[in-house]
């Protein structure tokens, strides 16, 4: 299952405001909650008051919550690593280490005995997780997840991501990684310019962000990293397809109804032949091989574009293609739609093979 999240931080907010905040993620189906204790400083006593208070509330609603320590942290609240009662006492279901010891410690706290997921830092380049793995841990109990990063230009590299996604996905680990709101306004630092892991993330719409961290195959759980994320942000988060891409498009009005009707209703795949100039999905021409596509809107094609050909195109005629690189037309191809321009770019995430689906965007 993959699960969306957001990010709660106590000792920048107030319990109620926080509460709110969870209780509206979770009526659209959120099941995670981010929080973090590296930044606390002043009355440690209250701010962790006040932490039970919001983690207690998320675990009324069944969320999940892990919390993101390091090994100051530990000490300055004289937490050993091999009793972790003190978390287990806050009422988390994990810590995450944002940065860890030498391996054999991480593997020893995986079979703490209050079953607390122990989750570690995926954005190195490291041996890290091979250390970790050479000491047996409980693979049940360890997980990975992401980096944030508040300062514009500071996120990851896509091709980094990947290869550090990637290690944890060879092991058959859980993984998670941050989007960020453009609403919120805070984070657990002073300075934040939007909290995403992918730097190309930071000024993309929230649902764009998702939907690129889903489609890549690396991110099985997705989470705000800044609060408060706006309730539409949410909304438009919940109703994201996590399991296949799902464009938003402009639909033209000259497409006809049963154009229409193959862009919305049929399964589309990837065609396995791949061409370096358009994403073949071939089975509506198989299906509608008795109907008839006039041409119509027969305007150059640019990257993006959702084409049809037409009955010029003779046994072609029905099949739906996704342009990967502008063409000139011949006539016999109909342009039905465009994807919205921010999304343009997922169509390079799509393997041969991959099945995709269109929603129309108003």
């Amino acid at each position: 299952m993959r699960n969306l999240g957001i990010s709660v931080y106590p000792n920048y907010s107030t319990v109620k405001d926080d509460k709110k905040y969870i209780k509206l993620a979770n009526k659209y189906g959120f099941r995670r909650v981010f929080t973090c204790l590296l930044s606390v400083e002043g009355n440690t006593d209250q701010i962790l008051m006040n932490f039970k208070g919001t983690i207690g509330y998320a675990k009324q609603l069944g969320m999940e919550v892990i919390c993101d320590i390091n090994p100051r942290v530990l000490r300055k609240l004289g937490i050993l690593y091999d009793d972790l009662s003190f978390f287990h006492d806050l009422g988390v279901d994990g810590i995450r280490l944002d940065l860890g010891f030498t391996g054999n410690e991480e593997s020893m706290m995986t079979f703490n005995p209050y079953g607390l997921t122990i989750e570690i830092n995926m954005s190195n380049s490291t041996k890290y997780l091979e250390n970790i793995l050479s000491f047996q841990p409980n693979r049940n109990k360890l997980t990975g997840c992401h980096n944030f990063y508040p300062h514009r230009y500071s996120g990851l590299s896509y091709d980094f991501f990947v290869e550090c996604s990637k290690k944890f996905k060879k092991h058959g680990l859980r993984t998670a990684a941050f989007v960020s709101s453009n609403a919120a306004t805070f984070g657990p630092w002073p300075v934040v310019e939007g909290l995403p892991t992918l730097e190309m993330h930071r000024e993309l719409p929230i649902d764009v962000q998702a939907k690129h961290m889903f489609a890549t195959g690396l991110v099985d759980d997705v989470i705000i990293g800044n609060a408060y994320a706006s309730e539409e942000e949410i909304r438009l988060l919940s109703e994201i397809n996590r399991n296949k891409v799902t464009f938003n498009i402009e639909v033209f009005d000259t497409t006809s109804d049963l154009e229409r009707k193959i862009i919305f209703d049929e399964l589309h795949f990837y065609r396995g032949d791949v061409s370096d100039y358009m994403i073949r999905s071939t089975q509506s021409r198989v299906k509608y091989r008795n109907k008839s596509f006039p041409p119509h809107n027969t305007i150059d094609i640019k990257r993006g574009d959702i084409i049809i050909d037409n009955d010029l195109y003779k046994q072609y005629a029905g099949e739906l293609q996704i342009a990967l690189k502008d063409m000139k037309n011949s006539g016999k191809t109909n342009v039905a739609g465009r994807i919205r321009e921010e999304e343009i770019f997922l169509i390079d995430c799509l393997k041969p093979w991959d099945k995709f689906a269109f929603s129309e965007w108003r």
